[in-house]
This record gives structure tokens, C-alpha cells and sequence, in this order.
């Protein structure tokens, strides 16, 4: 028996099976099979240590880690957006899960690992509903300000909080003071052979990763350099397991993540001890949604327009949604778009997100295979990874950049970074939004109004302390380069009044309104005083360019039925009928009778 014709098949069941079968499936090209086999096995067998080290600065046991990479690793590349980014543990996730739950349960307990997997799950909830609510435009909201000092300071309680794993100091806390006492108080708990394996570790972590052109490329062709680069952080953790094993460091005081659970993840429903407890997660799991949504679009999005292809920011929504919910199910904590881990998915050959199947395979056989081999890696090398790998999130570059081309968004990435730093991520997070959209308020209340001339022998309009302009005793023409709401209307009509004392003889004042898209109703009140202090003064208010749109806002309103002057389709009309030379004598108010665009 022959299956049916695609043709028989009713138009309601294809679409089902479309919506159903991702794009990268049903099209799937056997030549891109090599590459995405490559790029999956490169990447899991890279970033199992990675996955390690995330899980522990969670606070979980490493395990998860690998728990992580696993179901919702598969669902993002079901429904997720991008073809070649890498999702799983990440070092923001990370913290930011250890952070929120600092305080309500013992880490590394049964009870906090239920409410991390429950954290994944609450996350997941608001990214999907956001997705089905088309909610992908708010990314938009969060400065670039905002965004690099989030990840600087949280980058700096990552690295600070990795000490402890390397000098066996049982530090605690969630921000940068708690931190600092934390440790100054416990001292006296210092492991010297823990302390040299982690500074160690640590030495050659940052000369792979910063020093690697001297490093490598002096004795190997640059391909093989780049690749040995790669490989060296794996190479050290299998050379530290073997002088472990050898050296039995767990007996000499040195912590070793022991023998890891083998076997898959189990599916279970996250239990919690009270509603109060999730209430307390809430706000976490909605400030880690905006971060997960941002970093991992951003990713995402890049490597879309690099390789042309489509990016649309609801549907990354609802992957990643969908991922971190199946995640909440299946022994997972928080997990997001990796930068380092998608850079290697792409410059190892992945077509499509084939490759983050086969890098689940790898994942599998390694807690299947792996769990007694691991067991001698000691904790010390794994916060040398996370510290070395976190500096380059410390993004100073662009406060740097900020501070010379916009102090506003320079001022964002200070009050963020400070915040984070001191009163913890998500407070930090929130003081930062503040500040950014304090300051576009700021902004937005102090409008630029230029008073503008006529270039010599055309009809362009310039700033007359920008440039060498006709202007004209009777006539004073000014432009207003922002929207009029009730933020700045009091200051633009400071403005035009300083403008007015500073040029007693004109009796004409016309506004070019070009750059105004909207005029709200405190705007509106303000061009009506404006305009009858001017008939007071034997003067009148005279508008050009306005927009269509504007136009239809406030032509039946006072700003227009009660103008003492004209409404004007160019500028250069009203200098035509305006100048001394041309002045007419009608005084009546009019509009000229000509279509607004």
C-alpha cells in the first residue's frame, strides 16, 4: 500500500503538519549532514566542563550542569528561531539563579535544586506568554547602558564569588560587600595546595585566551592554533583529573566534585514549601526572562543577519520559553543563548540546529559513560574556567565609548554596574532602568529650538550659530526638533520667550513644526497662551510644516481656530509673505488651503 498523494492530503492537516515539523526538517539538505555531526560533537565534548563549572556556580551539584544541555537543548531547536545558536547553562543564568535563591534553601539540597528547576519553569512561562502576547518589541526598552553594566557587574560578582573554589574559603553572600566581609571573616580557612592548583589553573586559562597568538601561533599554523586554542581548556581538565587520580588530592584536603550521578535526567513536577516561595521568585523570574530574552536574541539576531537569514524576536520568545519550561520538567535550571558556545557551534561547521541534536547525543553518553572518570576534577579548576571565561564580559569598552558620545547612557551603565554590585543583581537591574529612563526623560524636557536663517541663495533653513544665514528684523524664525508633551512644554515656551526678548523688533514668530509627530493637550494649552501673549504684544504666531497627522490632532482645536498668524506649507511661503518688503496687511488668522502630509 502506497502512502496518499501530498496532494490528497486535506489543506487543514498540511498546515497542521507545517506548523508542527520545523522548517529546517522538512527541508533538511543531506549535504549539511557532515558539518552539523561536526559542529554537535566539537560542541558537547567542548562545553561538558563548561556545563560543569555553570551548574556549580548555581549552587547546584556539576551534574546539572550536563541536566541543562539536554531536553531543553532538543525543544529550542524544535521551535527555536535561530539554526546555529547553542543554548544551555550560562555564567548569567547561573549567578543570577544562585542569587535569587540565596537565603531560602541550603545549596546543593533536594530543596534547592526543586526551586531552581521551579525557577526554570516560572521563567520559561513568562518568556512563552510573552511570545503568544507578540511582546518581542520591548527589547528595545533596555539601553545598551543598561544591558553592559548588568552583565559588568554581574561578570564581577561571578569572578569574586569563584574564589571560594579556589581557596577553599567558604565565602557567601550576594553582593560586593556581603562578599568582602564574608571572606575578611574566614581567612583563617585558607587551602595553600587548593589555592596553588586554582591560581595555577587560573594562569593558564588567561594565557590560552588572551595570550594565545604567542602561545600557539609561534610554533603551529594559525588553523591549528585557533583549534589548539579550543582544545587546551578540555586538555587541562583531563590532565587535571589524572594528577588527581594519581596524586589522590581528595585525601589531601583538595574538594573534588565526586562521582556524578550516571543515568538521564528524570521528568518530575518542582516542588516548593509554599506559595510565599514563589511569590519570592516572581520578580526574579521576570527580570532573568528580560536578561535571557536579550542576550539571547542578541545573539541570535547577529548570526541571522550574518548568514541572511530570518530573525523574529516573538517566535525566540517562544522558544525560549518552551525550552525552559520542558527544562522546569527535566532536572534543568535557567539556561540561555550562549555567546561562546554558539561562536564554536558556528565556526565548527553547523548548518542547522542538527548540530545541537548531536551535541545532546554527546551529552548523553557522557553522563552515561563519564560519571566515575570525572569524579577526581577538583572544584578549584572549574572556578579557574569561569573566572578566566568572565573577564571578557567586563565591558568597559563601553562605558568608555558612552562617556564620549553620550554621558546619559554612560550615567546608565555606572548606576547599573554600582547597583549590581552593591545591592545585587535584580535591584540593580531596576536601579539601572530607572536611571536610563530618568535621564530620556530628562532629555525629552529639555527640547532643542533653534532660531534659523536662510542660506544665501536657496531654501534651506540653518541654525544662525551654526551657520552664516539671511535673517530678517521683523521676522523670527524658529525650529522645534522634538515632539511637544507635557515633559517640555513649559521649557519650550521659556525658550521662544528668551528668543523673543533677545529680538524686541520682530512682530512675527514662526514655528517650523517639521520635526514635531505629536502635540498632547498640556503642549496644546501651552501654543495657546503662547499665542495670545504674543496678540497682547501686537505680535502673532505663524506655524510651518506641519504634519498631516498633527494637523488632524489639533485643526479643530484653539491652537489653530484662535491662530493670530498663518499656517504655512513651507517656510519659505512665509518669509514671502511675511518679510517687510511683502508684508500684507490682512491680519486675519488663516490656513493655507493645501493638503498636510
Amino acid at each position: 500500500m502506497t502512502d496518499k498523494p501530498t496532494s490528497l492530503i486535506p489543506h487543514t492537516k498540511q498546515d497542521w503538519l507545517k506548523k508542527l515539523i520545523p522548517a529546517w526538517v522538512s527541508d533538511y539538505s543531506p549535504s549539511r549532514l557532515p558539518a552539523d555531526i561536526i559542529a554537535g560533537i566539537v560542541v558537547g565534548i567542548l562545553v561538558i566542563p563548561q556545563s560543569l563549572g555553570y551548574a556549580v556556580l548555581a549552587g547546584l551539584p556539576p551534574v546539572y550542569g550536563l541536566y541543562a544541555s539536554i531536553v531543553p537543548v532538543l525543544v529550542y531547536a524544535w521551535v527555536g528561531s535561530s539554526s546555529v545558536q547553542a543554548l544551555g547553562a550560562v555564567a548569567i543564568t547561573a549567578i543570577m539563579t544562585a542569587s535569587s535563591l540565596h537565603g531560602l534553601a541550603v545549596e546543593g539540597s533536594l530543596q534547592y535544586i526543586m526551586l531552581a528547576s521551579l525557577l526554570a519553569l516560572m521563567m520559561g512561562g513568562i518568556l512563552w506568554l510573552a511570545g503568544k502576547l507578540k511582546l518581542g518589541w520591548i527589547m528595545q526598552f533596555i539601553s545598551r547602558g543598561v544591558s553592559a553594566g548588568f552583565v559588568s557587574g554581574a561578570a564581577v560578582l561571578i569572578f569574586i564569588s569563584q574564589i571560594k573554589y579556589l581557596t577553599n574559603i567558604a565565602i557567601s553572600g550576594n553582593t560586593l560587600p556581603g562578599y568582602a566581609i564574608s571572606m575578611f571573616s574566614q581567612l583563617n580557612s585558607l587551602h595553600l595546595p587548593t589555592l596553588l592548583i586554582g591560581a595555577t589553573a587560573f594562569v593558564l586559562f588567561l594565557l590560552n585566551r588572551y595570550a594565545s597568538a604567542y602561545v600557539w601561533e609561534s610554533w603551529l599554523p594559525q588553523a591549528q592554533a585557533k583549534w589548539a586554542g579550543r582544545l587546551f581548556p578540555l586538555l587541562l581538565v583531563v590532565v587535571a583529573i589524572v594528577l588527581s587520580y594519581l596524586g589522590q588530592w581528595a585525601s589531601r584536603g583538595i574538594r573534588t566534585i565526586g562521582e556524578i550521578p550516571s543515568g538521564l535526567p528524570s521528568f518530575s513536577v518542582p516542588e516548593f514549601e509554599s506559595f510565599s516561595q514563589v511569590a519570592t521568585l516572581l520578580p526574579t523570574a521576570g527580570l532573568m526572562a528580560l536578561i535571557v530574552f536579550i542576550s539571547s536574541s542578541s545573539v541570535a539576531s547577529t548570526y541571522a543577519r550574518l548568514r541572511g537569514e530570518k530573525f523574529d524576536a516573538n517566535t525566540e520568545l517562544r522558544g525560549l520559553g518552551l525550552a525552559n519550561i520542558a527544562g522546569g520538567f527535566s532536572q534543568s535550571f535557567p539556561v540561555a543563548g550562549g555567546f561562546s558556545r554558539t561562536a564554536i557551534n558556528v565556526d565548527s561547521g553547523a548548518k542547522t540546529p542538527l548540530a545541537s541534536v548531536v551535541s545532546v547525543v554527546v551529552m548523553v553518553i557522557a553522563l552515561l559513560s563519564l560519571s566515575q572518570m570525572i569524579a577526581p576534577l577538583p572544584y578549584a579548576l572549574l572556578g579557574a574556567m569561569i573566572m578566566a571565561s568572565i573577564i571578557s564580559l567586563i565591558d568597559f569598552g563601553t562605558f568608555k565609548s558612552a562617556w564620549k558620545t553620550d554621558r546619559l547612557d554612560a550615567l546608565s551603565f555606572s548606576a547599573t554596574f554600582f547597583g549590581v554590585l552593591l545591592f545585587g543583581l535584580n535591584v540593580g537591574l531596576v536601579i539601572g532602568i530607572i536611571v536610563s529612563f530618568a535621564g530620556l526623560i530628562w532629555q525629552s524636557s529639555q527640547p532643542h529650538i533653534a532660531v534659523v536663517g536662510r542660506l544665501l541663495g536657496t531654501e534651506h533653513f540653518r541654525n544662525v550659530n551654526r551657520h552664516d544665514v539671511i535673517t530678517y528684523e521683523n521676522l523670527l524664525i524658529m525650529r522645534v526638533d522634538e515632539s511637544l508633551f507635557f515633559g517640555n512644554s513649559e521649557s519650550v515656551h521659556s525658550q521662544i520667550q528668551q528668543a523673543l526678548n533677545q529680538h524686541p523688533k520682530a512682530s512675527e514668530l514662526v514655528l517650523i513644526m517639521s520635526s514635531v509627530n505629536h502635540i498632547d493637550l498640556t503642549a496644546q494649552e501651552m501654543l495657546i497662551t503662547l499665542n495670545r501673549e504674543l496678540v497682547a504684544n501686537n505680535k502673532r504666531l505663524h506655524y510651518s510644516f506641519i504634519k498631516g497627522p498633527v494637523m488632524d490632532v489639533i485643526e479643530q482645536t484653539a491652537v489653530i481656530t484662535e491662530l493670530s498668524g498663518r499656517v504655512f506649507l513651507s517656510t519659505v511661503q512665509a518669509i514671502n509673505l511675511l518679510t517687510d518688503d511683502n508684508l500684507h496687511n490682512d491680519q486675519h488668522p488663516t490656513v493655507q488651503q493645501q493638503e498636510f502630509h
